[in-house]
């Protein structure tokens, strides 16, 4: 199956083609990795005998596909154009992502509401990363989710909720820009990013 046709299975209807002729053009080895907790998508810069790797997670929806794979393509023409000289979110490369969004907005891709996210965080110099919680906020509009998941930024203070491995967590006033909790076996403090998924004990 060629790469427009496999691309295609995770992007929006006309991204697949662009990323396609990226991979080409960059020569450029792009895997779809499982789904990654701590990440996204990575992008590794030539090493040895390895050129450009960039991996995006499979369980994106296709807008945060899209997004995630941009931003590595991003670093990578950094990387060609000031190698370790440029920051890995600073002017170089807010000026590359922007450029390389271009074609995805001249095709109308985006939805409205997820076009505004994307500019916003391009305007916003203090956003370090596209895990800008404004942005992946609009994004998570479009996941779908399992019945009973609910982020924690949607708990009411106190509320108990269990994660994953069903550890249960009160949870406490926001600090900064994560939520304090305690888990109520060990009374341990855990600080949990707002879009965390999570299930309410009622």
């Amino acid at each position: 199956m060629d790469k427009v046709n496999v691309l295609s299975n995770y992007l929006p209807a006309g991204a697949a083609p662009v990323i396609a002729r990226w991979i080409d053009y960059f020569k450029c080895e792009f895997k779809i990795s499982r789904g990654r907790s701590t990440k996204y998508g990575d992008y590794r810069h030539p090493y040895k005998d390895e050129g450009h790797r960039i991996s995006v997670n499979y369980n994106l929806n296709p807008y945060a596909f899209l997004i995630t794979t941009v931003h590595e393509f991003a670093h990578l023409l950094t990387w060609n154009e000031h190698k370790r000289k440029a920051k890995p979110h600073g002017l170089e490369w807010k000026k590359n992502f922007k450029r390389m969004m271009k074609p995805f907005f001249e095709q109308t891709i985006f939805p409205p509401d997820v076009k505004q996210a994307i500019v916003s965080y391009l305007e916003n110099p203090s956003a370090s990363s596209c895990t800008d919680l404004n942005l992946f906020r609009v994004l998570n509009r479009y996941d779908k989710k399992a019945e009973g998941i609910v982020h924690v930024e949607r708990l009411p203070i106190n509320s108990l909720f269990a994660i994953k491995n069903n550890r249960i967590f009160k949870k406490g006033e926001l600090v900064r820009k994560r939520y304090r909790c305690v888990e109520v076996k060990t009374g341990a403090v855990y600080l949990f990013n707002p879009l965390s998924e999570v299930t309410q004990v009622r």
